[in-house]
């Protein structure tokens, strides 16, 4: 289970705005957000267990997310940690002809200066530019999102139309642990936050970019028993549009 709210080109000052929630087995370790190796410009947390990130920008142009979609019968444990395909389009790889096949079932978020695009292999190859505007990604189809998803790009909404200066009230979004009632999962995964011992959210990760390429990342993480266990925030840059990468998304 994962949530995330993303303002792609919604806004006078910033170009991209993310809210998103991981939530995974507390025992599942992991890194914190941190710059990866100079030359790569990735800054991401780090499934220690595959290796890959959940969500993480490039100071060369991108920033990438994925969510699991809930199928009956998936995951199949057998096939490859859907983290690599986030660490590998961070790395440059194209988000129109990557493989997505053989993954269990997502949906991922790859936007750049010049667009943004939507991928899910669920259920079928579906690649499309991400229009400008409030959108959500949870484990759910696309185009029929979970009440606590519209809840979230809701609060984004109004963040937006008003004090949209005060990235700290987004974390505050997303620490919302009630129910939210409707046809979504089960009650006790139908909380923008997911606080349970064994399986939970794990952090916070607040991204915004603004029109000059000016930007920050900020993870607040969370203990087994909800409580803030760090928060790590780093300032990045992306290049001028021209000099940096191309979606291709028209």
């Amino acid at each position: 289970m994962c949530i995330a709210a993303i303002a792609w080109d919604a806004h006078p000052r910033w170009q991209l705005i993310v809210a998103a929630n991981r939530d995974e087995f507390h025992d599942r370790p992991a890194a914190p957000l941190a710059r990866w190796e100079a030359e790569s410009g990735v800054i991401a947390g780090r499934d220690l267990r595959s290796g890959g990130t959940w969500l993480g920008v490039s100071e060369h142009g991108r920033l990438v997310l994925v969510t699991n979609y809930r199928v009956e019968g998936f995951p199949q444990p057998e096939r490859p940690s859907r983290g690599a395909l986030v660490t590998g389009l961070l790395n440059g790889e194209d988000p129109t002809s990557i493989p997505i096949t053989a993954y269990n079932p997502f949906n991922l978020l790859c936007a750049a200066p010049t667009g943004a695009r939507v991928i899910s292999n669920y259920p079928t190859d579906h690649r499309a530019p991400m229009l400008p505007g409030v959108h959500g990604l949870s484990n759910g189809a696309i185009a029929n999102p979970w009440p606590k998803t519209r809840q979230l790009c809701g609060g984004l909404t109004e963040w937006l139309e008003g004090d949209s200066a005060d990235l700290s009230a987004l974390l505050c979004l997303l620490r919302d642990d009630r129910a939210v009632a409707g046809d979504g999962p089960e009650p006790r995964l139908s909380s923008v936050f997911i606080n349970d011992a064994q399986y939970g959210t794990r952090c916070s990760t607040v991204v915004a970019i603004d029109r000059h390429g000016r930007g920050v990342i900020t993870e607040r993480r969370f203990d087994p028993q909800g409580r803030e266990s760090g928060e790590t925030s780093i300032s990045f840059a992306w290049p001028a549009v021209g000099a940096g990468d191309d979606l291709q998304v028209t």
